[in-house]
């Protein structure tokens, strides 16, 4: 009897340990590089309650800039086109990116593109660097019901054969940078998770994504 409650035990504990929650911000280690500083960034809720890291200059406020540059919108670092997310895929959701980005900020601030930057007045001027920084697909954790022993070992043969639902994540970075100083004054890096895959065969489009950059839209035309 004691032999059956250990085991038990070891594989309620298996379960646990990768059935763990996902982490709903990114990780240290998944930070890419893209962004001058990342030691200042805490968690905290964007407009619509979601999770997110940012740091924002003591005395910041969005409504002394009327002016923003935008320097960059694209992927950091370079992706390369995987079975599982394509060439035409990752243009896709560049392309969508920036449309929807830049048509949420053209409703907060009169948008510029660099070559215009010295002609602007540089105390009433941002400037935004922002980058796709990661896609990734990973296997579902096991659910509560799968901790049962017989489910478990039927979850991990599942597992490890790719037919386990995958969830997605989009890593995005940014910062807005005063155009006087050349220092940041916002930094922001966001997790976002897009629709599950049935497996590990399933293509990433646009359309798995696509909710993930709707949701930064909205917190973007809901920021204070």
């Amino acid at each position: 009897m004691k032999r059956s409650s250990l085991a038990v035990t070891g594989l309620l504990t298996a379960a646990l340990a990768l059935g763990g929650c996902a982490s709903k911000v990114a990780e240290p280690e998944q930070y890419s590089g893209f962004l001058s500083s990342y030691s200042q960034l805490q968690e905290t809720k964007s407009a619509t309650g979601q999770p997110v890291l940012r740091w924002m200059a003591p005395g910041f406020k969005l409504e002394n800039y009327p002016h923003l540059v935008v320097q960059s919108i694209d992927f950091y670092p370079t992706p390369q086109p995987s079975e599982q997310i394509g060439d035409t895929a990752l243009q896709q959701l560049r392309a969508y990116t920036v449309q929807q980005v830049r048509g949420a900020l053209g409703k907060r601030f009169q948008l510029h593109e660099p070559a215009e930057l010295s002609s602007l007045p540089p105390e009433q001027t941002l400037i935004l660097r922002s980058a796709i920084t990661g896609v990734d697909s990973k296997a579902e954790g096991l659910k509560p019901y799968e901790v049962i022993p017989l489910a478990l070992i039927a979850a991990a043969a599942s597992t490890a054969s790719g037919t386990r639902d995958r969830t997605t994540e989009l890593f995005i970075e940014a910062e807005l940078v005063d155009a006087s100083t050349g220092r940041p004054v916002m930094q922001v890096v966001r997790k976002g998770y897009g629709k599950e895959l049935e497996n590990r065969e399933e293509k990433i489009t646009l359309n798995t994504l696509k909710g993930v950059i709707d949701g930064i839209v909205r917190d973007i035309e809901k920021f204070q």
